[in-house]
């Protein structure tokens, strides 16, 4: 894959690839199929920072997968540093009265850096041989829908990324846009209505 690879775009179809994992070998976007997905890269296993970022997401797994979201996690490191990682996480690791968290969420093996490559995770000026923490919610058709990039030294807000989760699924299921700091069960935008008569149907049978 080119070094230069161009990162998939909010909009566009994310790039296929088949990986292995913690959980064996995925195919993406096949085994995916109907479902959203979190795709997210962290630098390194072992390191501070994202510990505290998979336990945190793996605490929440079930939450997404209440919205009908799988994880994906990624690292250039090896599978068998990946498990070692996520045994050491569940044995010896508490975090905001987080203790015993198993990740069974897949993690890939990237040590090709194919994959980081496709999606554009890889930052030169930060690093050649280390992703930074991006993430990609992808929706079940295989789109982009939304990027969020944070830097090698900061971990990122997990609850944030549930929202707009829920905020995209609002969106897709109303036909409405969410303002700043939405949450779940606050007030949505209808856009301008396009015609007349849906502006006259508005007004007589509005949306519960």
């Amino acid at each position: 894959m080119e070094e230069n690879a161009r990162m998939p775009l909010i909009g566009e179809k994310a790039p296929s690839f088949v990986a292995e994992t913690t959980q064996g070998e995925i195919r993406f976007p096949d085994d995916y199929k109907g479902k959203w997905v979190v795709f997210f890269s962290h630098p390194a296993d072992f390191t501070p920072v994202c510990t505290t970022e998979f336990m945190t997401f793996a605490a929440m797994q079930p939450e997404f997968e209440a919205l009908n979201c799988k994880l994906i996690g990624l690292s250039i490191d090896s599978t068998y540093s990946h498990i070692a990682w996520l045994r050491t996480i569940k044995e010896k690791i508490c975090f905001n009265d987080m203790r015993d968290i198993e990740v069974t969420f897949p993690v890939i093996s990237d040590l090709t850096m194919e994959v980081s490559k496709a999606f554009g995770m890889l930052q030169p000026a930060a690093s050649h041989t280390q992703a930074v923490r991006a993430v990609f919610i992808i929706d079940p058709e295989s789109t982009v829908r939304a990027i969020l990039y944070y830097p090698l030294s900061n971990g990122r807000n997990m609850d944030e990324v549930k929202r707009l989760l829920v905020a995209m699924q609002t969106s897709d299921k109303h036909g409405v846009a969410t303002p700043a700091n939405w949450k779940p069960g606050d007030d949505v935008i209808v856009p301008p209505a396009g015609s007349c008569g849906t502006a006259k149907d508005r007004v007589e049978k509005p949306d519960p």
